[in-house]
C-alpha cells in the first residue's frame, strides 16, 4: 500500500463508514477479495473460523459478526502474497533487518521450512523431516530441560497449546513464558489473589444489565472493536459509561455501528461515555481509592443517622475476609496523595463516585492501561476491592471484566501454558500419563531473556508470536535471541524475530487460523477460550498456499516425536486426529468433560466460574480484600530524580499487537507515519518547542545504559500534562528489562520515565 504522511484530526465517529472504506481497502489489498468476504461472512459463526484478532466475545447474533481491525487480521493472513525461498535467496538477514516491521509481514505468507546459513547469512530451504532432527538434535544435547524456553502466542489454539505444554512437562521443564506475561499477568495474578479465580466473572451478556459500566485503561475502538457494540447497546438502554484512559479516544466518546445503514450514510452516533477522566498514567489505583473514600464518608453518614450504609454488610461478613484493614488503608490515605497522584480533581472523583453509588448492578473491566506498571497487580486489587465492598459479584449485570488480547490468550493459560503451574493440574497429568511432572516454577519472558543473556539457554522454541518486537529494551532482547544455539520460530509471516536468530536458526511455516486443516482422518476443527470462559469450535475453509505448510498442533507433534518418541505419547496419532487431544484435555482439565461432544454447541460452551458462584478458592475460602497503600513513586528505583514525563507505549488502529497493518491511526489522526509522540501543546510549548518538530526520547534509569530513540515527530493531543504516548514496537527500546511489575514480572511498558530532547539530525528510518 502507498501511505500519504499527514496529522490530520479525526472529527467522525469511530466505526462508521471510515471503518467500512477502512475494511473494503484491506479486503482489496490482500489480492484475494472473493475468498476473504466469504471469509469475514464465516467469522465468529457455528462451524467457521474464530477471528484471529481479540478475544472479545461472540453474541451469535449478528449478520456481520466481524469488526473492521477482525477484518484486517483476517485479510491480513488470507493474502496470496508468499514469501518463498527464493525470496531469501534474493535477500540476507542483514539487508532484511533494515526493513521496517510493516514491509516484513506485507511480503506475505511463508511456505517452507527454513534454516538459517551463517555463513552465507541467508535462510534456505530445509526439509520438514531434517528440521524435527535439528530441533531434536539439539534438545537431546543439553545439559538439562531447563536449557530449553518454550515461548507461546496467544494465537496458539487450545489442542495445540495442549499438546505443547505436555511436550515440554514429558521434557522436564516448566519454562512457558509466554505473551501474557508482557500485558495481562497482573490480572491474573491479582484477581487470584483477591477472588481465587485468575478470569473475569461476568459472560457477555451481562453488559445488557448492567446500571454502570467502568471502564479503566483501554482503547477498545482499536484493540477489541466488538467491545464498542457491547458499550453502546448497555448506554442505549440507559446504563452508565464511565471511562478512566489517560488520552481521549474517539472509541470511547462516540460510535456509528457500521452494521447499521443509516448511521453509516449520516452523522449519527451513538454516544458510549457519559463520563470521561483522564488520570495520570498510573494513576488509575489513586482515583480508586478516592471513589471508595468518597463512599466510605457516606456510608458512615447514614449509619451515623440511623440509616442503612452503602456497603453491602451481608455481602461482606458472609463471603470476604479483610475489611477492617483495608478501610484503615482507606482512611489513612490523603487526599492530597490522592489528586496529586491520580492526577483528577477531588471534584471529578467524587463525581464517578457519585455514579457508582447509584447504581445498583456494575461491571468494571479494565486492560493494559492497567496491567503494565509496577503496582499493577495492587490497582487490579483495588478495583476488586471497590466491588466486593457492594457486593457487586455473583448477580447479573455485575462482576470483573479483565478484557484479555490476543484470540486465545486465555485459552493457553487453561491449557497449562503457565510457568506456574498449580499442584492440582499437575497431579493430573502425572496421573494421565504415568510420569512425574516437574515442580519447580519455570521462566516467565522477562526471566527467560535474562536467562538467554547469561548463556543459560539452549533452544528457545516459538509457537506464534514476534518476540524480539514485542518484548522490552529491544537490543537486549535481540542480544538475547541471538545468544541461544537454536531458535525456532513457527509462524505464518516474515518478523523480526526471524532476523536475530541464535547461532543456529529454523523458520517453520504454520497455517492460519482462515484455512483448512486436513490431516490423517480428514479435516480438522480446533477451539479456542475467549475473555467470557466461553469455548469456541473454529474450522478454517480456505486452502492453504502450499502443501508444505503445516498445522502448529502438527509441527509441535513432530518436534515431539523426533525428540522423545512415542513410547509414553503417540504423538503422531494425536497429529492426525485432534479428537484424541480433545480426550486427553477433558480427561486432566476440569470443566472440559464431553469435551468433543460440547463442541457441537452453537456459540460455544461455558466454562463456569466458582468466584461468579461466590466460591473463592483463596487460603480462607473468601474473597480477599487487599489494603496496599498508594505507591511512594512510579520510578522507586530512581530515588530523588526528576523524572520530566511518564510514556506509554501503545497500538496505532492499523496494528494488533506487533503485527502492522498499515501506517495509519486514523482515530488519532495520524497518517502514513509511526514515529510520532503525542505530547500536551503546554508541555510543548514550556519545553519551548514547536508542533512537528523531532525530538530524541531517552529513558531515565539506575543501571548506567543508554535508552534512546530519535526522530519522533511532536503531535500535540489530548493527554494530561506530564505524560506522553508513542507506539510500539518503535519505543520499546526504552523499556527497561529491569522495570516489571511487582508480582507479575510484566514489563512497566505504560509507565517509562523519559526526557525529551530536539533530534540534532534526522535519522535514519526503516523502509516502509
Amino acid at each position: 500500500m502507498k501511505f500519504k504522511r499527514k496529522i490530520q484530526p479525526y472529527r467522525a465517529a469511530a466505526g462508521g463508514w471510515g471503518s467500512l472504506e477502512a475494511t473494503t481497502r484491506f479486503v482489496l489489498d490482500s489480492k484475494a477479495a472473493l475468498k476473504n468476504m466469504r471469509n469475514l461472512l464465516r467469522m465468529n459463526k457455528a462451524r467457521g473460523f474464530d477471528c484471529p484478532g481479540c478475544a472479545w466475545g461472540d453474541d451469535n447474533k449478528s449478520t456481520f459478526s466481524f469488526c473492521e481491525n477482525g477484518a484486517k487480521a483476517v485479510t491480513w493472513e488470507a493474502t496470496r502474497r508468499v514469501v518463498e525461498p527464493a525470496f531469501f535467496a534474493q535477500h540476507s538477514v542483514s539487508t532484511l533487518y533494515q526493513q521496517s516491521d510493516y514491509f516484513l509481514e506485507y511480503q506475505g505468507r511463508l511456505t517452507h521450512p527454513l534454516r538459517y546459513n551463517r555463513e552465507t547469512d541467508h535462510y534456505e530451504p530445509i526439509s520438514w523431516d531434517d528440521a524435527f532432527a535439528l530441533v531434536a538434535s539439539h534438545l537431546q544435547a543439553m545439559d538439562n530441560p531447563d536449557q530449553m524456553e518454550l515461548y507461546t502466542s496467544g494465537r496458539a489454539s487450545n489442542e495445540a497449546s495442549w499438546l505443547y505444554q505436555l511436550f515440554g512437562r514429558l521434557m522436564g521443564t516448566n519454562n512457558f513464558p509466554d505473551c501474557s506475561n508482557m500485558c495481562h499477568e497482573a490480572s491474573g495474578s491479582g484477581l487470584k489473589r483477591s477472588i481465587g479465580v485468575g478470569k473475569g466473572t461476568i459472560r457477555l451478556d451481562d453488559f445488557d444489565h448492567a446500571d454502570a459500566i467502568f471502564v479503566f485503561g483501554q482503547n477498545p475502538g482499536t484493540n477489541h472493536p466488538r467491545m464498542l457494540h457491547s458499550l453502546r447497546h448497555a448506554a442505549d438502554h440507559g446504563a452508565r459509561i464511565v471511562t478512566f484512559n489517560t488520552l481521549r479516544e474517539r472509541g470511547l466518546e462516540r460510535f456509528a455501528d457500521p452494521q447499521k445503514p443509516l448511521e453509516v450514510v449520516t452523522s449519527m452516533a451513538g454516544t458510549i461515555s457519559s463520563a470521561y477522566y483522564q488520570p495520570n498514567l498510573g494513576g488509575d489505583m489513586a482515583a480508586i481509592r478516592g471513589m471508595v473514600k468518597t463512599l466510605l464518608e457516606t456510608h458512615r453518614a447514614l449509619i451515623a443517622a440511623g440509616e442503612k450504609g452503602l456497603f453491602d454488610e451481608t455481602f461482606i461478613n458472609a463471603a470476604t475476609q479483610g475489611v477492617e484493614a483495608y478501610l484503615a488503608a482507606v482512611d489513612n490515605t490523603r487526599w492530597e496523595d490522592i489528586v496529586r497522584q491520580s492526577g483528577l480533581s477531588e471534584a471529578q472523583i467524587r463525581e464517578a463516585a457519585a455514579i457508582y453509588q447509584s447504581a445498583d448492578r456494575v461491571i468494571c473491566t479494565w486492560a493494559m492501561g492497567i496491567t503494565q506498571h509496577k503496582h499493577s497487580v495492587d490497582t487490579v486489587r483495588e478495583i476488586v476491592n471497590l466491588q466486593l465492598l457492594f457486593g457487586q459479584l455473583g448477580k447479573k449485570g455485575a462482576g470483573l471484566c479483565p478484557v484479555r488480547g490476543h484470540s486465545n490468550v486465555q485459552g493457553n493459560r487453561t491449557m497449562g501454558i503457565d510457568e506456574k503451574p498449580s499442584k492440582p493440574f499437575l497431579d493430573a497429568l502425572g496421573q494421565h500419563f504415568d510420569f512425574e511432572p516437574p515442580r519447580e516454577h519455570g521462566h516467565n519472558t522477562v526471566e527467560a531473556l535474562n536467562a538467554m543473556l547469561r548463556d543459560e539457554v539452549k533452544v528457545l522454541i516459538a509457537l506464534g508470536g514476534n518476540l524480539a518486537a514485542a518484548a522490552p529494551d529491544s537490543p537486549l532482547t535481540e542480544e538475547a535471541l541471538q545468544r541461544c544455539g537454536l531458535t525456532v520460530h513457527i509462524s505464518t509471516k516474515l518478523n523480526r524475530s526471524h532476523l536475530v536468530p541464535g547461532h543456529e536458526g529454523l523458520i517453520l511455516p504454520t497455517l492460519g487460523r482462515t484455512e483448512r486443516d486436513r490431516q490423517a482422518t480428514g479435516n480438522q476443527f480446533i477451539t479456542v477460550e475467549d475473555s467470557f470462559s466461553m469455548v469456541h469450535a473454529s474450522e478454517g475453509v480456505g486452502i492453504p498456499l502450499a502443501d508444505t505448510q503445516r498445522s502448529e498442533t502438527a509441527i509441535v507433534a513432530g518436534i515431539a516425536h523426533a525428540t522423545l518418541g512415542s513410547d509414553k505419547v503417540d504423538w503422531l496419532a494425536l497429529a492426525g486426529d485432534y479428537n484424541l487431544i480433545r480426550d486427553h484435555i477433558a480427561a486432566t482439565i476440569p470443566g472440559f468433560a464431553d469435551f468433543n461432544t460440547k463442541c457441537d454447541i452453537p456459540g460455544g460452551f461455558y466454562l463456569g466460574n466458582a468466584a461468579a458462584e461466590l466460591r473463592f478458592n483463596t487460603p480462607s475460602q473468601k474473597a480477599e480484600f487487599s489494603n496496599a497503600a498508594l505507591p511512594s513513586s512510579l520510578f522507586p528505583q530512581l530515588g530523588d530524580v526528576e523524572v520530566p514525563f511518564t510514556l506509554q507505549t501503545l497500538r496505532s488502529h492499523d496494528q494488533y499487537n506487533t503485527t502492522i497493518y498499515g501506517l495509519d491511526d486514523r482515530y488519532r489522526g495520524v497518517y502514513g507515519q509511526r514515529e510520532v509522540v503525542f505530547i500536551h501543546p503546554d508541555d510543548m510549548q514550556a519545553l519551548g518547542f514547536t508542533e512537528g518538530q523531532l525530538v530524541d526520547i531517552e529513558t531515565l534509569w539506575n543501571d548506567g545504559l543508554t535508552r534512546r530513540v530519535s526522530g519522533f515527530k511532536l503531535v500535540p493531543y489530548n493527554i494530561p500534562r506530564g505524560n506522553l504516548a508513542a507506539y510500539y514496537p518503535e519505543t520499546n527500546p526504552l523499556v527497561p528489562l529491569s522495570s516489571y511489575g511487582d508480582g507479575s514480572g510484566t514489563p512497566t511498558s505504560k509507565s517509562v520515565p523519559v526526557k525529551l530532547a530536539l533530534t540534532a539530525a534526522v535519522p535514519t528510518q526503516r523502509i516502509a
